[in-house]
């Protein structure tokens, strides 16, 4: 059984099997089973989750532990009601890390709790003589016993060691820093404590309790919160090493790129996105069958696809499954940025996920395409003027460029990027010129020289002669601008990057649009996609007359991160080239990770960059091109489809 997709035979999903509808299930003994497996994790986690909240209210706020609530919260597996206000607070962070741990189904979290809870059932019943409190523990200790099949997330393999190494320094350095502390008030100290006095009183205090060092006035709170302070820092770092996922780093391999231009020769010309997945900082997962692939990126924790799986429609759902399932066995968050209507379908039907309209992709249909008529007035006029200042335009595949002057172009987009950083990851390449990319269209944009002399130069003679004569005119010769697009099937483009000498005349990128749009033609090129227009929609309604108040306070919103962010300037350029737009979407699993996904789309992206400050970075050299079964070029950096 199949369904048909945007109305093409050769490209149908398959329909999942319709369910069998069952009888609602009666009360009875079955319901003292327990809650169902899946939810266990989350159960568990909410639970040390609340836990750690109220202790950190009785650490932080002193009213607190004297209320009723917290005399409830006694009950409660690892509530700290008569410990020390710095173990509480202590234990309460411990606990919410713990938490995050188990409700991602982390193996290390579940064995961290599976220690805890039984010493905690022992405090309950010495120390507190809760038996409430034991029982509740050892239920928790069941539960986790009877379902330890569902904490089976990997963690970084080497965050043990990490953790491990982490433990022993900063609590060295803790422990140092702790004598520090407990010997620079000897006039405040009761009596005349030895070194081992000390020290025991450092260990204590380290975990949130008080030694038999004691101090006049209030000088034994600010040692013993200093104490804990430092304690606490040693225990999270060394907790978050051993409990965070892996972050592999993402390569892709000679034979997945081979099978990914296979797929892309045969199934190419459905998205406008496939040839972005040949990245090579990006990872991918097959299907089965080998008829489809996802390709991937891990960013703080979010195992984040873009665009369409790549191959036969067909093959979809295998290689969606594949990449759910490595998602569960690391505890990675999935989503997808920038995928279409019909990758949206499959991907939220196979995976139970959500969809969220991202924006709108510009896509030009050539025959289409004129300068003439009203609403292109602007855009020929100003097309019109450049050309007047002399400025000529050529466009080409990458495999008709001479050596020389690919170089040339190579080290000018580089040269003429905007940020420090690499932007771009589910719409750049991230590289120009490689030998395998052939089939790539870069247009360029040249300012004529005024010497006669070098008018001499047709537009079609590049040899390496003309282009060392026009590089003594500048750094990059005649060079102002230059467009990079990537296939799009046998018949279509998309557009990889914009650069432009910053001195060169306003315009340049109007100019090689509609340079490389008539030259379309001639390269056999049909449509061509421009540039993502993100919330373009709520830009063109908001506009518009008889807009509601919140649909015109979202794009008052909009407009104003557009000062930091392309987001209208974006939408009011590609709308000068009179495009159709083809909504994409962004999938993703729960409304409370948007958040955290968005975070790890802006670092793949390049907009967000996570590292040391400038003065304390460490200088690195260019890697070199890794050999493949293409000889590649070094990857270039580069700001993809920005105006």
């Amino acid at each position: 059984m199949s369904v048909r997709v945007d109305g093409d035979k050769s490209e149908q999903v398959p329909a999942r099997p319709e369910r069998v509808r069952r009888m609602p299930r009666l009360p009875g003994p079955g319901l003292l089973r327990g809650p169902r497996p899946e939810k266990v994790p989350n159960l568990v986690g909410t639970a040390c989750a609340v836990v750690g909240l109220l202790d950190i209210a009785a650490g932080v706020f002193p009213r607190f532990r004297h209320s009723r609530m917290h005399s409830l919260a006694e009950v409660l597996p690892g509530a700290l009601g008569p410990f020390a206000a710095a173990l509480a607070l202590s234990v309460g962070v411990l606990l919410l890390l713990l938490a995050h741990g188990l409700k991602r189904r982390k193996r290390r979290a579940w064995t961290a709790a599976v220690l805890l809870l039984p010493a905690g059932a022992v405090t309950q019943i010495l120390y507190r003589h809760s038996l409430v409190g034991t029982l509740l523990s050892v239920a928790l200790l069941a539960l986790l016993l009877r379902h330890r099949r569902e904490f089976a997330a990997l963690p970084d393999p080497r965050g043990r060691w990490k953790a491990l190494a982490n433990f022993l320094l900063l609590g060295a350095v803790s422990a140092s820093l702790g004598m520090v502390i407990v010997s620079s008030h000897p006039n405040r100290v009761v009596g005349r404590p030895g070194f081992a006095d000390r020290l025991q009183h450092v260990m204590y205090g380290l975990v949130g309790f008080e030694g038999p060092v004691d101090y006049r006035g209030q000088i034994s709170w600010t040692v013993g919160y200093s104490l804990g302070a430092l304690g606490l820092l040693t225990a999270v770092t060394t907790i978050y090493l051993a409990l965070r996922p892996e972050h592999p780093v993402a390569q892709l391999t000679d034979e997945d790129e081979v099978r990914l231009r296979e797929l892309l020769d045969r199934h190419g010309d459905r998205d406008s996105l496939g040839h972005f997945a040949l990245r090579r900082d990006k990872g991918v997962v097959f299907s089965p069958t080998g008829k489809a692939a996802v390709c991937y990126r891990v960013v703080s924790g979010v195992m984040l696809a873009s665009g369409d799986p790549i191959g036969d429609v067909e093959a979809w759902p295998g290689a969606i499954e594949r990449f759910m399932a490595q998602a569960r066995l690391h505890s990675w968050t999935p989503a997808v940025m920038g995928c279409s209507e019909t990758g949206g379908q499959v991907w939220t039907r196979e995976t139970g996920l959500d969809a969220l309209e991202l924006g709108d992709e510009a896509v030009v249909d050539v025959p289409d395409f004129t300068l003439s008529g009203r609403a292109m007035r602007n855009v020929r006029q100003m097309v019109k003027r450049i050309e007047r200042n002399g400025y000529e335009t050529r466009v080409r595949r990458v495999r008709d460029l001479c050596p020389e002057e690919l170089e040339l172009v190579r080290r000018a987009a580089a040269d003429w990027r905007g940020t420090d950083t690499e932007r771009g990851f589910s719409m750049a390449l991230g590289r120009i010129g490689d030998p395998a990319d052939g089939d790539c269209v870069i247009a360029t944009a040249h300012k004529a020289d005024e010497n006669p002399q070098d008018q001499t130069h047709s537009l079609g003679q590049h040899t390496a002669e003309a282009t060392r004569h026009s590089a003594s005119h500048g750094p990059y010769g005649d060079l102002k601008a230059v467009l990079h697009f990537v296939p799009w099937g046998p018949d279509g483009m998309s557009l990889d990057l914009m650069r432009r000498d910053r001195s060169a005349d306003p315009g340049m990128n109007e100019l090689l649009i509609v340079a490389a749009l008539q030259a379309a033609p001639g390269l056999g090129v049909r449509r061509v996609s421009l540039n993502f227009a993100m919330f373009r929609s709520a830009l063109a309604r908001g506009e518009r007359l008889g807009a509601g108040p919140v649909l015109r306070g979202w794009r008052g919103l909009l407009v104003f991160l557009s000062r930091w962010f392309q987001i209208e300037s974006l939408y009011k350029f590609n709308a000068k080239f009179r495009p159709r737009w083809e909504p994409r979407f962004l999938v993703f699993g729960n409304t409370r990770d948007l958040p955290r996904i968005g975070f790890a789309a802006m670092q793949a992206e390049g907009f967000v960059t996570l590292g040391l400050p400038r003065p304390f970075a460490r200088s690195s050299t260019p890697r070199r091109a890794r050999p493949c079964a293409h000889p590649a070029a070094a990857s270039q950096d580069s700001e993809p489809r920005a105006a």
